[in-house]
């Protein structure tokens, strides 16, 4: 595992947010270990899992960060925020005031982040469906509006967690790249590409899910 650590070619750092009990660290432990834990603590601050996947032949290290959803840990934003190039918010489809809150987290996300963050939308519990309290249609709505991914997953039954972590990942590396390549004096290509990279499936693909627009 060192040598894949020593030879990452970028280190992606996302931020999972969102009310506590959601299962931001469960998804954490899923996409990262590929554990499920059903006595799962609540998180007291801040930790960080690291992951390192290949994309399209590079070598990509994701440090993927996360807290606790309560209040009183919410002093720790703007450090917490600092740096990072993606953000997982992170929802219970079982509770509809998870969901409602999304608003206020994705405000404070715009406040303190870089604004070319590529942002997903995390339905979490998918598996609970008897008990759904979010229909899709309306996470759907809310991620077209804000110009965010969406995704339902369930932690527990690893349904698209790979796919969600995958997804964000793949986005920012082709953002990140393209600026990398761009920064040669080629900055005008690199400004008009600004923000385009995160909008929502624009109507062509099926589901926002599909996202990824520029070849």
């Amino acid at each position: 595992m060192g040598d894949l650590n020593a030879k990452a070619d970028y280190v992606f750092k996302v931020v999972l947010i969102g009310d506590s009990a959601v299962g931001k660290s469960q998804l954490l432990a899923r996409f990262a270990k590929n554990e499920f834990n059903v006595d799962s603590k609540a998180t007291i601050g801040v930790e960080f899992q690291t992951k390192s996947l290949l994309i399209d032949g590079k070598m990509v290290k994701a440090q993927i960060w996360d807290t606790a959803g309560q209040e009183r840990y919410r002093a720790v934003t703007s450090a917490y925020y600092r740096g990072a190039v993606g953000a997982m918010l992170v929802y219970d489809m079982t509770k509809r005031q998870s969901f409602d809150h999304m608003t206020r987290w994705l405000e404070e996300l715009r406040g303190h982040a870089d604004k070319n963050i590529v942002i997903m939308l995390i339905g979490n519990k998918c598996d609970l469906e008897t008990l759904r309290a979010v229909p899709v249609e309306d996470a759907k709505e809310f991620a077209e509006r804000e110009k965010l991914y969406f995704m339902e997953t369930s932690a527990r039954e690893s349904t698209n967690v790979e796919t969600a972590f995958l997804t964000a990942l793949t986005e920012i590396y082709g953002i990140v790249s393209k600026k990398t390549l761009s920064a040669d004096g080629d900055s005008d290509k690199s400004a008009s590409l600004k923000g385009t990279a995160i909008l929502v499936d624009q109507d062509a693909n099926s589901g926002a899910k599909s996202g990824g627009c520029c070849g």
